[in-house]
């Protein structure tokens, strides 16, 4: 690898008023539905690709005005980098005899390339002109847009050495490999014109054989060659007609070509009988094949040769462990490669500093990433604490913390009952960090730009203890942790989450009740029932926390369900501490729900 598109910016497509982001040689977009993520795609597609034979009046972004803009702008910078993927001044002669006079330079000498594609209305012909040029500098982000192109600078045609690949979600390789339009039915099109003369003639030779052998093997053959040379009538009787189950020509394989799959040679079948996961799947490993072959090619032929791979959703029909799987062997991909994703289980996979986060805000779609520098131990915490145990944080529109396991399984119910909504269903997860090492959490959640609220004990030094976490990550991230973004509030002090229930918001009778549910564990005999009722209602105040404390895992389930239920119809305010409403209240704000 020895050039990147290192950042992409996009004005007026779809829902994408103005967006800069950036790309590393692996990125993985992820976000909820409609935050932009196909848009990105297809925009890359549009500048590099063949998007323009599809570009419509849809395509054009509607304000919040109601109107539809008049330009689509995408301006890509391309910069030289080393085998390391840092980029490095200067681009190499091959890339340079690519680029020719079109390379600009900073002030500090970096080298970049950087076009833009420009699509509007065509006034006079109808549909649109679509035109591409080569820009003098790369202007900040605040006045891109301004930027003027020099109609001098208009580049006719693509670069055959930068193809763009398109693996869309609804791919499936039986129908691919019929499309000549396809990239595998491009690929394949040209097969028969890699062999030499003399191996075209011994294999068509040897085909000629087979299909001989088959026709003369089956009577249903020879009665139907029969038949079909009478048609020899219609051409004064010099007509012929020639049977060939199998392709005549090498020139025709790809019209006949197929792929079987099974556990062995001797049990395979056609691609058209597997399901949509090993269709979606081998599809997807098909283009991968294809693209490194093309690779090796022109590395032999000491010719440049950056191919972009853009894939959408490639955990569409796999299983948890296929979509780890999958990923891997995307990303070993020769090029640059660009993935979106909903999948969990994909994106814990990838390293966190590859993931761009993409969200609408008021403002519009925003990108965010990891800005700050991040070590290697740092990455080895964030897997380890987060994206390998909590992948769903990564896709979470807002962000409870919470010290332990009853907070985590009680919460929820406690907001379902204040909101009249689930967490889950409003895209919020509420997530235990087991201990009071909220950091991580809040570090990556916030680089992200997932709006992110901590409900924390106030017994002992925890406050003191988190308050220097918090003044330390400002620190070492400059990240902001403003009240449009970051909350925290602590219970009352001496306090933690089980004795803010029980002595502070006055839940006794409703903990005594999932007590005695945990301990009888469901029984439906209601004398040991009544029994271990009798027992734990004796029990002081400082025995049930004790209780409480020690079955924390057991009984918080059954505390959450009890809540939900109410029996003794209580005033909502009066089932949850103020410390967790105060967390409602700012997580419904940043969500506008």
């Amino acid at each position: 690898m020895n050039i990147l598109i290192d950042t992409v910016r996009i004005a007026g497509f779809r829902g994408i008023k103005n967006l800069e982001m950036s790309l590393s040689r692996v990125t993985v977009l992820i976000g909820t539905n409609n935050s932009g993520k196909t848009s990105v795609l297809k925009t890359l597609q549009l500048a590099l690709g063949d998007y323009s034979r599809y570009l419509s009046e849809e395509d054009f972004h509607i304000g919040f005005d109601d109107k539809r803009v008049q330009e689509i702008l995408i301006d890509i910078r391309i910069v030289p980098v080393g085998d390391d993927g840092v980029r490095k001044q200067l681009f190499d002669d091959e890339w340079v005899n690519v680029f020719e006079d079109k390379i600009r330079a900073e002030a500090n000498g970096d080298q970049f390339f950087a076009l833009r594609r420009r699509c509007k209305p065509d006034l006079i012909k109808g549909g649109f002109d679509t035109s591409r040029f080569t820009l003098e500098t790369w202007p900040s982000v605040e006045t891109w847009q301004a930027e003027k192109v020099k109609e001098g600078n208009k580049i006719t045609s693509r670069f055959s050495s930068m193809p763009f690949i398109s693996i869309e979600a609804q791919r499936d390789i039986h129908q691919e490999l019929k499309e000549k339009s396809s990239f595998v039915g491009k690929v394949l099109s040209s097969v028969g014109d890699n062999y030499n003369p003399d191996d075209v003639k011994k294999l068509e030779s040897l085909i000629k054989d087979v299909n001989e052998q088959a026709v003369k093997n089956s009577s249903e053959l020879q009665g139907l060659k029969t038949h079909l040379d009478n048609l020899n009538q219609s051409f004064q009787g010099s007509g012929s007609a020639e049977i060939t189950p199998f392709p005549k020509k090498i020139r025709d394989l790809s019209k006949h070509f197929s792929i079987h799959f099974g556990e062995n040679s001797g049990n395979s079948f056609s691609m058209e009988y597997h399901g949509m996961g090993t269709r979606s799947w081998a599809s997807m490993l098909t283009v991968k094949a294809f693209t490194n072959l093309m690779v090796e090619k022109h590395e032999k032929e000491v010719e440049p040769f950056f191919p972009i791979t853009a894939i959408e959703e490639p955990e569409a029909h796999l299983h948890p462990n296929a979509q780890k799987t999958i990923y891997h062997q995307l990303a070993e991909s020769k090029g640059q490669v660009i993935i979106s994703t909903h999948s969990p289980y994909l994106a814990s996979m990838t390293d966190i500093t590859y993931i761009r986060s993409l969200r609408r805000e008021s403002t519009g779609i925003v990108a965010n990433m990891l800005t700050h520098k991040v070590s290697g131990e740092d990455k080895k915490i964030l897997a380890r604490e987060i994206t390998i145990k909590r992948g769903e944080i990564l896709f979470s529109r807002a962000l409870v913390l919470c010290e332990g396991i009853t907070e985590e399984q009680v919460l929820p119910a406690m907001f379902e009952m204040y909101s009249g909504k689930s967490l889950y269903s409003l895209g919020i997860c509420c997530i235990s960090v087991g201990g009071k090492n909220y950091s991580p959490f809040v570090r990556l959640a916030c680089s992200l730009g997932i709006p992110t609220f901590i409900v924390s004990d106030n017994d002992g030094s925890t406050n003191r203890e988190i308050e220097a976490q918090l003044r330390r990550l400002k620190k070492d991230t400059n990240l902001a942790l403003g009240p449009n973004k970051f909350g925290i509030s602590y219970l009352t002090s001496g306090n933690d989450f089980e004795a803010e229930l029980l002595l502070q918001t006055g839940l006794k009778e409703e903990i005594i009740s999932a007590l005695v549910l945990s301990e009888t564990n469901g029984s439906e005999n209601p004398r040991y029932r009544a029994a271990k009722l009798k027992e734990i209602t004796a029990l002081t105040e400082q025995d049930l926390l004790l209780k409480m404390r020690e079955s924390k895992a057991a009984y918080a389930g059954f505390l959450a369900d009890v809540l939900r239920e109410n029996p003794n119809n209580k005033m909502v305010n009066a089932l949850v501490p103020t410390a967790v409403i105060d967390a409602f209240n700012a997580v419904k704000g940043w969500l506008a729900i």
